[in-house]
């Protein structure tokens, strides 16, 4: 039987969500309800997608018994009070990124997933497949011992380098974090940021939103490089082996697939991750100076 979707929010990347399902079977997944705080919009996206059912409130969402798994992609500042909402209410739930605005609250939905005994996962599509073909180039050892790890992007998108970094190292904690940068009047910030992971291992991240940047990730082991050329467009992946070309790889499509053989969280967004990847966040946000109405409460 297939999945059944309720899309909480009717934003530009739910549209997206929307499209990009229409490519998958009906039998597989369909998206059977929408909800926003407007019904109006809510009836307009609704007729837009062809999706049977449309509310004007997230509570009447969450309460429909006919929904199998939420994709919530609210304001992320309003990801903790609706994905306990969601979660509560006994539904399995897709949650943009970021998942929270802080350690805390990123806990509290994990806390709250558990009870409920639902799936929950934190939608960083990245992984799906480019992630993916990297950790498999890594696992087969194709440039031997990591050893540096450094992440450039110049874009509107805080989280891409941070994210690759905890991939390559397979979600290990790092030893030491250091973070410097600038607050933007517009609440944005510009961060650098150098961690230190066991066994003397590096990465180096430096996110703009001031300047364009390659948006190149290079991975350096002993006996080669992987580098993600423009990773955010064209996911081109140059694999340099022993520090001679080898082969190039173009990932075309990313998609996300939902599983419901009975596991809760998906092994290559684990929850774990999620948590360790905020807490990273937050101690770079001390760092930097940027702290949110969150971290007080």
């Amino acid at each position: 039987m297939a999945t059944r979707w309720g899309l909480c929010h009717v934003g530009k990347i739910s549209h997206d969500f929307g499209v990009d399902m229409k490519t998958l079977a009906p039998r597989d997944h369909q998206i059977v309800v929408v909800a926003a705080r407007s019904l109006e919009r809510a009836r307009e996206f609704a007729k837009k997608h062809s999706i049977p059912k449309a509310y004007g409130s997230y509570e009447e969402l969450a309460s429909d018994a006919e929904i199998d798994m939420v994709y919530l992609d609210v304001l992320h500042t309003e990801h903790w009070r609706l994905g306990l909402l969601v979660l509560q209410a006994g539904k399995n739930m897709l949650c943009e990124k970021p998942f929270a605005m802080n350690f805390r609250e990123v806990g509290d939905l994990i806390v709250a997933s558990k009870k409920s005994n639902v799936f929950l996962m934190e939608a960083i599509w990245s992984r799906f497949p480019l992630h993916r073909e990297v950790r498999r180039w890594l696992a087969e050892y194709a440039n031997g011992d990591v050893k540096l790890v450094k992440a450039f992007f110049g874009s509107p998108q805080l989280h891409i380098p941070r994210l690759f970094v905890l991939m390559v190292f397979n979600g290990e904690r790092p030893e030491s974090i250091h973070a410097t940068g600038v607050l933007l009047n517009s609440g944005m910030d510009e961060p650098m940021v150098v961690m230190k992971f066991p066994r003397n291992r590096l990465a180096f991240c430096f996110f703009s939103i001031a300047v364009s940047l390659p948006n190149n990730t290079t991975i350096s082991g002993t006996t080669g490089t992987i580098r993600v050329i423009n990773s955010q467009i064209n996911n081109n992946i140059v694999v340099t082996c022993c520090f001679q070309p080898e082969s190039l790889l173009t990932i075309q499509s990313v998609n996300f697939s939902f599983s419901s053989a009975g596991l809760k969280e998906n092994p290559r967004m684990p929850l774990s991750e999620s948590a360790l990847l905020t807490e990273i966040m937050d101690e770079c946000r001390k760092q930097v100076g940027m702290l949110f109405n969150q971290d007080s409460q």
